[in-house]
């Protein structure tokens, strides 16, 4: 994904289910971070989920939860779905120019 140091939009991120489980009422977190560790506990971002399924975060200048400068980053997602699982996964990589 790229998107313009200026804009401010959701970024949306897709994610599979583990079989038989929903995930719309699962709190779901996002991160996009600059190194190549796993994200800290602050660097998490409470995200939403939007209409057709995917996890969504408004990122960008004009009140974004937050606000990146050009460079690339790692994006997470991690959600916390009825029962003993935890998800945390790496969905790809977002670009600002």
């Amino acid at each position: 994904m790229v998107i313009a140091a200026t804009s401010t939009e959701f970024m949306h991120i897709p994610i599979t289910p583990p079989a038989g489980i929903d995930l719309t009422g699962a709190p779901v977190k996002i991160a996009a971070v600059a190194h190549q560790d796993n994200p800290a506990v602050d660097e998490w971002r409470t995200a939403e989920w939007d209409n057709d399924g995917e996890a969504r975060l408004l990122i960008g200048p004009d009140g974004g939860a937050l606000t990146l400068t050009r460079g690339s980053y790692r994006v997470w997602i991690t959600v916390d779905p009825p029962g003993p699982e935890n998800i945390a996964r790496r969905s790809g990589v977002l670009t600002i120019i």
